[in-house]
């Protein structure tokens, strides 16, 4: 189905039929989609991440389930941001790590971290025998302007360090949206998804731009009660951004 989101411009929006959701195993989602074969994607992509849109590949969608309301867009403010002590002791367990902003273009050394990472984290998810092609599908799309945020292991003068992980960054104008981090499963002991997050804070940061889009907070959802630790967090209500603690419950970050 289309819908005129904005008739002075004109942009379509389509709603997916039902499919699995791929949080709850239980329930069936629907999306609601931008037009994909609409040559301003791009162009659009900053205001639809304040409409509470994300992008996965080309496409850029937003949940629109029936029945459900559990998907929550959330954004750091980074100029208001604090971490708390948690994540102060996780860049402390991770200061002598390397990090480097690099072109979104796929290397071998990057293809065979997503496959481990695939392989252990997310078994007999659908995304098992990812090869290149679907990497590319996938993380970089077409139209996106992206980044890789790579974490690395200290090295001697000359030679890179091990592959730790990978952050896949899209960046606009005015904020950064965190798409997908991929790490080597061995080190997750580190907490390279929360290090990735604090590391992109700081580029946002230093390149003076306003948010960091982390996606969507799920309410009762063990894997993305993490989201909620990042002081500051504002959440989208379907009309504005508020502020997460005052919408959703506060937490105790133990600053």
């Amino acid at each position: 189905m289309a819908i005129h989101a904005d008739n002075r411009d004109d942009l379509r929006l389509f709603q997916t039929g039902q499919h699995a959701c791929g949080y709850w195993p239980d329930r069936l989602a629907r999306d609601l989609v931008l037009d994909p074969h609409d040559p301003r994607l791009g162009s659009i992509y900053p205001q639809a991440l304040a409409w509470g849109f994300r992008r996965s590949g080309d496409l850029v969608y937003r949940p629109h389930c029936e029945q459900c309301q559990a998907c929550v867009p959330v954004r750091i403010p980074v100029q208001q941001f604090r971490p708390d002590r948690s994540q102060r002791r996780c860049l402390a367990r991770n200061a002598g790590l390397n990090s480097r902003i690099v072109a979104a273009q796929r290397t071998d050394e990057q293809l065979a971290l997503y496959t481990e990472y695939l392989r252990h984290r997310h078994p007999g998810g659908g995304m098992d025998d990812h090869g290149p092609r679907e990497f590319d599908q996938f993380l970089i799309g077409a139209w996106s302007h992206g980044r890789f945020l790579e974490i690395r292991e200290p090295s001697a003068p000359g030679h890179r360090g091990r592959l730790l992980a990978v952050a896949v960054t899209d960046v606009t104008e005015r904020a950064l949206s965190a798409v997908y981090t991929f790490y080597a499963p061995d080190a997750a002991a580190r907490g390279l998804g929360t290090l990735a997050i604090l590391l992109q804070i700081e580029w946002a940061r230093r390149d003076g731009l306003e948010h960091v889009y982390l996606g969507y907070w799920i309410r009762g959802h063990g894997k993305m009660d993490y989201k909620r630790r990042f002081h500051g967090l504002e959440a989208y209500d379907g009309r504005q951004w508020r502020d997460f603690a005052s919408t959703w419950g506060a937490v105790d970050i133990g600053a």
